[in-house]
């Protein structure tokens, strides 16, 4: 009788043993996947070129001068017929504006001031390209000697439908790249995992420009706006299957 009970308590823990385990393996299976997917990440690049419609032109007027309040109103009248003149050549006013206005004293021997330098910068944004060159022999006339052209830059207004197009090359590059990918290890392509994008913008192209050596009236300036290059990087991850 005792060996019975024995017995039937031996084929109690073994069943609830056979339990636990089944339990366990039905949880191991219904849980995450350990192991990562088999994936492959790339980086495509795209590019489009597109020609410049805006010009940009930085410049300023610089006058030295023995006091300061002579050196600020000197700069101040030679800035003013300079924005006048645009004006009055069709440059819409909102498309100027001041970027810097500076006074600084001028040293000579033993740091004795012997002058003061007064400068007033603006930007001009012409935006019919045509009229470029006629609006910088406008600016170098208006100013004269005190003239200053810090820099000439190509743009383009709206670059949206250049960008586009350069994003889907992009895209289409990474696809490709990761297609060869996969066929070189024997998997297929499966569906994206993740995507991220490094936008490009067209990097104005400077012109440079000396500064007027007289008041002699200047011709217009010749300016070649040749093509801008607008690039786009997409890196993108795939599944392989």
């Amino acid at each position: 009788m005792i060996f019975a009970i024995s017995t039937r308590r031996v084929a109690a823990s073994l069943a609830a043993a056979l339990t636990v385990a089944t339990l366990t393996g039905c949880d191991s299976k219904a849980g995450p996947v350990a192991a990562s997917p088999r994936q492959v990440t790339v980086v495509g690049s795209g590019q489009v070129q597109g020609a410049p419609d805006t010009v940009t032109a930085d410049v300023g007027i610089e006058v030295v001068a023995p006091d300061a309040t002579a050196a600020m109103n000197q700069t101040s009248e030679r800035q003013r017929s300079v924005i006048d003149a645009l004006t009055a050549g069709g440059i819409d006013a909102k498309d100027i504006s001041t970027t810097a206005v500076n006074l600084q004293p001028q040293y000579g021997e033993n740091s004795a001031i012997t002058g003061y330098r007064a400068g007033n910068s603006i930007q001009v944004k012409i935006r019919k390209l045509d009229a470029a060159s006629a609006a910088l022999a406008t600016i170098i006339n208006a100013g004269g000697n005190t003239t200053r052209i810090n820099a000439v830059n190509f743009s383009i207004a709206d670059d949206s439908t250049l960008v586009s197009d350069a994003r889907a090359r992009a895209f289409d590059d990474a696809k490709n790249r990761a297609q060869q990918y996969a066929d070189l290890s024997g998997l297929s392509l499966g569906r994206v995992i993740a995507i991220s994008e490094v936008p490009g913008e067209a990097s104005p192209r400077p012109v440079q420009m000396p500064a007027p050596q007289s008041d002699a009236m200047a011709a217009a300036v010749p300016l070649e706006p040749g093509e801008q290059t607008v690039g786009f990087s997409v890196t993108a991850v795939w599944e392989l299957t």
